[in-house]
């Protein structure tokens, strides 16, 4: 290995790209083609980067296999943050295994952070959990080590262990001052503002109020009787009943919650439940019938009271009927939620993300975008959507350095 392809390694290493691409920028060779490529990426050229990259994959030779696997991991982490989700895995899982055949241990739990990234990107967190339980951080260089405390933290956050995330992030925190990369300790940041941004709205007895992951957190612990329309579930304590495939019956169960402990007139409930303007016999008929069907859905938490008007919610044991909302709702809410992480996403991502057909979402970012509140770059394939502004950096790409030996 040559002196500038160490001194380009080491300035990535140190968080410098512009640094590395000063020793590297005019060489064509297969390390310095990888090194660019590294460079190129944390500079934001996204595309550039991963033509390099792959022009660095064919150029290492036959014998040069780990050579090629750490640009196989390089690619996937391109991939990552693009949020290009339909990235081959099985790429990544056989550059793993070449890596940890060759005992290169540090990049093979690398790729396997990027499998753990994803899953949790996309919601999979049984799976994330069970891959990141196999992993000792304790060898890891710090940046490794903060993005692994990163993923421990998002884990968290999902199951409202806000605690435990906090930990985490502290962790990472300190593991990024060590790295003394500026990128990560923009991502821990990030993540732990999270932390401290309203996740969700509380209705209650006709007022509405924002809570912290951790007001949540408790929320759902307490003894009330919650109707979460976050998830679409009605739960008191660990007892839930989901209503995700039941849209209507879900309306109905918000608007008692949101009454509570008041009635809601048979008017009203047609109107939320229906969207119809003027109740009529067929519309007061099939009221009749879809409240007996959440009168029999939750009965081992409350009972639904005819009155003289409409419908009460009667609690069996809490002493408290809330309604968990989401921060902003909108039409499209979800969609921009996941564009709200400042990254760039294609409609399949966002499709397989989102458990959402790819025609509904593009559906949804057409009416978005018509609306001013998201933009797109690229075409056909390459088309990506985000929130303005464009970044001029990628703020959470966090490559292996050592992708120049063998």
């Amino acid at each position: 290995m040559d002196s500038l392809i160490t001194a380009a390694g080491l300035a990535l290493a140190r968080g410098d790209p512009l640094g590395a691409l000063k020793r590297v920028a005019l060489r064509d060779d297969a390390p310095a083609l990888a090194l660019r490529g590294i460079a190129m990426a944390r500079l934001g050229d996204l595309a550039r980067a991963k033509a390099l990259l792959r022009g660095a994959a064919r150029a290492f030779g036959p014998k040069e296999a780990v050579a090629r696997a750490r640009c196989v991991v390089a690619e996937a982490e391109i991939a990552l943050v693009s949020r290009d989700l339909t990235w081959p895995a099985k790429a990544l899982e056989t550059a793993r295994d070449t890596l940890e055949a060759h005992g290169d241990r540090l990049n093979a739990a690398y790729a396997e952070s990027l499998d753990i990234r994803r899953l949790l990107l996309i919601g999979r967190l049984d799976e994330a959990e069970r891959k990141l339980r196999r992993q000792d951080p304790a060898p890891f260089p710090p940046a490794s080590r903060a993005i692994h405390e990163l993923v421990v933290a998002g884990i968290a956050m999902r199951r409202l262990h806000t605690k435990i995330a906090r930990e985490a992030l502290a962790r990472a925190a300190r593991a990024a001052r060590q790295a003394g990369i500026p990128a990560l300790n923009a991502e821990v940041d990030s993540a732990a503002l999270v932390l401290d941004t309203p996740a969700a709205r509380l209705i209650a007895r006709g007022e509405t109020r924002p809570l912290l992951l951790e007001d949540v957190e408790a929320l759902l612990a307490s003894k009330a009787l919650v109707i979460d329309a976050c998830r679409y579930v009605v739960r008191e304590g660990a007892t839930q009943v989901s209503l995700a495939t039941r849209p209507v019956l879900f309306a109905l169960a918000r608007a008692l919650g949101e009454a509570w402990p008041d009635d809601v007139s048979r008017t009203a409930l047609v109107a939320r439940a229906f969207r119809a303007r003027h109740a009529d016999d067929s519309h007061r008929a099939r009221l009749r019938v879809e409240m007996g069907r959440l009168r029999r859905m939750l009965r081992t938490f409350a009972d639904l009271s005819a009155t003289k008007d409409g419908f009460a919610l009667v609690p069996c044991r809490a002493r408290e009927v809330v309604v968990l909302a989401r921060p902003v709702e909108e039409e499209h809410a979800a969609v921009l939620a996941f564009l709200a992480d400042g990254e760039s996403w294609s409609s399949s991502a966002l499709a397989l993300a989102l458990g959402a057909s790819q025609r509904t979402v593009q559906r949804a970012l057409d009416e978005l975008a018509g609306a001013g509140k998201i933009q797109s770059f690229g075409r056909g394939r390459a088309r990506r959507w985000m929130t303005p502004p464009l970044p001029g950096f990628a703020t959470n790409l966090l490559l292996p350095a050592p992708l120049s030996g063998g």
